[in-house]
């Protein structure tokens, strides 16, 4: 019977040794963290369903006072205190069995969860999606790691600037005071905010670079991590019913014991949907940001080589072309405060 419980289409079912290990496939996180991840989602008892007209049933069967207008008969009215109570115990229900159910598939999260990491269970495994997710999350750390470079470089150069903006005011203020040297320091001055003119150009460049990587790694690709954990979490939900309802397979076939196989074959097939379902979302999402992150890389990775490689040239007029043809416009507010972008 288990043989049909699952799709061998793109997943395949990994046994788990003695040892835990899993062959060719990624170590997870720790188990603490896991365990973690399982009870961080717990139930909402801030949202019920729960009227005041009783213990959370539906509408039907209530017939309304005008379908009886005739008969002469007139309904009691409620005492609203007894109204009150009475949903308040509905509510109460409700929550109660929210509660319940939580408990009981935080439960069996954690059972199959343990019994991954000590060897005694499988684990469904989509060994293509799941090299995918890893090449992801060490793309995201990389990048991060370009990132924080990229806003040292930044924060340094900018400093470089401030520098050279400075130096080129005392020279400027010293060829007026020494009429000996006034060529000397006028020329040195003209160099310095020449150099302070481009240095703020390629700072519009670089905060360009790094805002652009900001939203590539911290949206972009968080996003899709994001759905990822769902996917992760469905997984394990999935193989927790799938375990379960394969034990009382293999089990006696009493009424009681066929009541609660119909019940656990009806929790399966939810958590087999909702598995799949992120299992489809991931894969497209996946290939989406791939797109999309070779379409920014490329546009940012040309637009930084030739900015700086412009600055470095002492060519003036390659660096501001350089501006105009990524559509970068600065802004200059004060001449206290650094240059900002603003994409046209």
């Amino acid at each position: 019977m288990t043989d049909g419980l699952m799709s061998k289409a793109a997943t395949m079912e990994i046994p788990i040794n003695g040892t835990g290990d899993t062959g060719s496939l990624p170590e997870d996180d720790g188990l603490e963290q896991d365990l973690q991840q399982v009870m961080v989602s717990g139930p909402n008892l801030n949202e019920t369903s729960i009227v005041s007209g009783g213990y959370g049933g539906t509408a039907e069967g209530i017939i309304p006072t005008s379908s009886v207008k005739g008969s002469g008969l007139h309904p009691p009215h409620p005492s609203p205190l007894a109204a009150g109570d009475e949903a308040t115990r509905g509510i109460a229900v409700e929550k109660f069995d929210i509660v319940k159910k939580w408990g009981i598939n935080t439960y069996k999260c954690t059972k199959q969860l343990i019994s991954e990491r000590f060897g005694r269970g499988s684990r469904t495994v989509d060994l293509e999606l799941e090299t995918q997710i890893e090449l992801l999350r060490d793309t995201k750390r990389k990048y991060e790691c370009v990132l924080q470079l990229a806003r040292a470089l930044t924060h340094h150069f900018y400093s470089l600037v401030q520098t050279q903006h400075a130096l080129g005011d005392a020279f400027s203020d010293l060829s007026q005071k020494s009429p000996e040297l006034q060529e000397e320091f006028g020329c040195n001055a003209e160099t310095q905010k020449l150099l302070c003119k481009n240095g703020e150009t390629l700072l519009g460049a670089v905060n360009f670079f790094v805002s652009s990587i900001n939203t590539l790694v911290n949206k972009t690709m968080e996003d899709t991590l994001m759905t990822v954990k769902q996917y992760e979490t469905a997984r394990l939900e999935y193989d927790a019913y799938r375990t379960d309802l394969e034990e009382l397979s293999m089990g006696p076939r009493d009424a009681s014991t066929l009541c609660r196989l119909e019940a656990a074959q009806s929790h399966f097939q939810s958590h087999k949907g909702k598995y799949e379902k992120l299992r489809a979302d991931v894969a497209v999402k996946l290939k989406f940001l791939e797109e999309n992150k070779i379409k920014v890389m490329h546009k940012q990775l040309l637009l930084f080589h030739n900015a700086v490689s412009a600055y470095f040239a002492g060519n003036q007029q390659q660096l501001a072309q350089t501006l105009r043809q990524f559509n970068i416009r600065l802004k200059t507010p004060g001449a206290e405060k650094p240059s900002w972008l603003e994409e046209q």
